[in-house]
């Protein structure tokens, strides 16, 4: 899976030395987060549609350099580089730059979620289970042999939460029967937070509040 087939090219790139009134027309046209900013076919950084109300069409954007945040990916960086950058900068649009800091297009958030989407954790057949333990206990190795012990397939597995040293990990095993896979998740000390429907031992601990409260909200 090659992300770098999604980098755009049609979006403008902007000269410090640009008007902020090309700036201000693009935002109110478009959706996008932000526009980057080069100087000398270098990039220098991103100007945010959240400071739109501050811009003034007549000044330049040199006038705003030090507004510039300074965030981009690079080509060559994978998709959950990718997604980590669109989150921690609360973006829908990414600078790619090359190694001389060339500014080459963009990433769209909403092109970079359907790439991720086409990943085999979710197109490929099987069944989904959260399990959650301490930090310090669980390996990724421990899961895929637990899975595989079952005779089973581990298809994918991330974290998708760490609070008050717990993790969740969320696993997706090439089967849809998992309560065996379930029951030697639970001699190796995992929590199950989601598994089986039919999973009685799930239900009972539903009806349990207070374990609830300490592990479904990890």
């Amino acid at each position: 899976m090659r992300i770098q087939t999604h980098i755009l090219s049609n979006i403008p790139i902007f000269k410090i030395g640009d008007s902020l009134e090309k700036v201000i027309a693009l935002f109110k046209d478009t959706t996008f987060s932000h526009v980057a900013v080069v100087e000398k076919d270098v990039f220098l950084g991103v100007l945010s549609e959240n400071d739109l109300e501050t811009y003034e069409a007549d000044k330049k954007i040199e006038d705003y350099r030090y507004n510039l945040e300074h965030f981009s990916v690079r080509k060559d960086g994978n998709w959950l580089d990718v997604l980590e950058t669109f989150a921690r900068n609360e973006a829908n649009i990414l600078p790619v730059v090359d190694t001389n800091d060339k500014v080459l297009g963009y990433y769209d958030l909403t092109d970079i979620v359907s790439f991720f989407i086409e990943a085999p954790f979710f197109t490929e057949p099987g069944g989904i289970l959260v399990v959650a333990k301490g930090v310090k206990d669980y390996a990724f190795s421990e899961v895929a042999q637990i899975v595989e012990s079952n005779n089973s397939k581990l298809i994918g597995a991330f974290i998708t939460d760490i609070h008050n040293d717990v993790v969740q990990i969320t696993i997706k095993v090439g089967t849809e029967n998992l309560n065996e896979i379930i029951q030697t998740f639970r001699r190796y000390n995992y929590h199950i937070l989601f598994g089986n429907n039919d999973d009685q031992f799930l239900e009972d601990l539903k009806q349990r509040s207070d374990y609830l409260d300490k592990y479904l909200n990890v």
